[in-house]
């Protein structure tokens, strides 16, 4: 079996990983959050990035909570984001005491479709919140300039597109505050849990900075804010330290493996499979995903032959019971649900070999093949 996420993602630094434990377990200060490491891992991320600040804290999800508490996003106010994503787009503004207002999305590329993003906007609005999926950033420039025409602010949720570039711009640059996430699957996934929050804004980075410990800014134990418990483990920075060297050449593979199986599964849309469009801007292959008419077939093809696959968000948000409270009656948001119908993401991590991903992609083409014989 090929596995969809393979269970040695950090097999060749095993030995390093366990040496980083002990280095930092014995220095005389025993600090394991918020030392010298992670504040040379937030510098690194800036230099990457060319991000005026980079604030490393404990997930992805906590990243978006930080930047709309650092915005003062809470009850009456509104935050647009897409109806097809994670959880955390719409958990994090309802924890808040705001109102998520779910947008329909684009029902090719499955991010937040501009205009529907645009319309969703109303006196109550405080900010757009669009998500770059699977392999495909979202349309920041359009974002940009409605955020910008608005008045309102743009969080970018970059959590799965680290590497990713739109017209030469990186993900998680072009709003007012992007994030990633560092969960070990992700491009820059690591041994555990982590994330950051890119900013051009000092004075939102600070906030950022001070929320993520508690609230302190300036002295130890004073407190000017209410805050969080959101720290950066220093163990972990050090493993992203002696990993971002390696990041280029792992995502090259990726963009690679992506490449041969858009090729390959182009002509495959008569018979009701759409891969994602063609070429390299604004891309990010997190997991490569695919449209599929027949997606549990599939599913049940590939299981078959040796390949595993994944289904994400089987449902639109707004049709989670968690946020049924802000679906409105009577409201559709179609092409998020013909995305939850129709997604099936493929093996496209850096480690495959050549004759694995044929093999995925032989077993799709076989599938399509035989669908249209019926």
């Amino acid at each position: 079996m090929i596995p969809f996420f393979p269970p040695d993602l950090f097999e060749q630094d095993r030995e390093v990983l366990i040496d980083l434990v002990h280095e930092i377990g014995t220095t005389p200060d025993q600090k394991f959050i918020l030392g010298t490491r992670t504040a040379a891992f937030e510098d690194a991320l800036r230099t990457l990035y060319g991000a005026g600040d980079a604030i490393a804290c404990s997930s992805g999800t906590s990243a978006l909570t930080l930047v709309l508490r650092a915005m003062e996003i809470g009850p009456g106010d509104e935050v647009v984001v897409p109806a097809y994503g994670c959880a955390p787009l719409a958990n994090t503004v309802a924890g808040l005491g705001a109102t998520p207002v779910f947008a329909d999305i684009d029902p090719w590329t499955m991010v937040a479709d501009p205009r529907a993003m645009d319309d969703a906007v109303t006196a109550r609005t405080k900010a757009l919140m669009p998500a770059h999926m699977f392999s495909v950033m979202a349309d920041m420039p359009t974002l940009r300039k409605i955020a910008d025409d608005r008045g309102v602010r743009l969080v970018e949720d970059s959590a799965v597109a680290q590497g990713g570039v739109l017209d030469g711009r990186p993900a998680g640059t072009w709003g007012d505050a992007g994030v990633f996430s560092f969960v070990q699957v992700k491009t820059f996934g690591t041994a555990g849990e982590g994330g950051a929050v890119l900013t051009a804004d000092p004075a939102l980075g600070r906030t950022v900075r001070a929320l993520r410990n508690h609230g302190q800014e300036g002295p130890r134990f004073v407190h000017q804010r209410l805050g969080l418990n959101s720290r950066f483990d220093e163990i972990l920075a050090a493993f992203q330290l002696h990993r971002l060297p390696g990041l280029a050449a792992r995502l090259e593979r990726r963009a690679r493996i992506a490449a041969y199986y858009t090729e390959r599964f182009t002509p495959l849309r008569d018979a009701g499979i759409l891969p994602p469009p063609p070429g390299r801007n604004g891309r990010c292959y997190y997991v490569y995903s695919l449209l599929a008419d027949r997606r549990d077939a599939l599913r049940d093809h590939l299981a078959e032959h040796g390949v595993a696959s994944h289904v994400y968000y089987p449902q639109a948000l707004p049709r989670q019971p968690a946020f049924a409270p802000y679906a409105p009656a009577g409201r559709s948001w179609p092409h998020a649900e013909r995305a939850a119908a129709r997604q099936l993401a493929l093996p496209v991590y850096p480690h495959l070999t050549d004759a694995q991903v044929e093999h995925v992609a032989d077993a799709v083409c076989a599938f399509a093949t035989e669908g249209a014989r019926r």
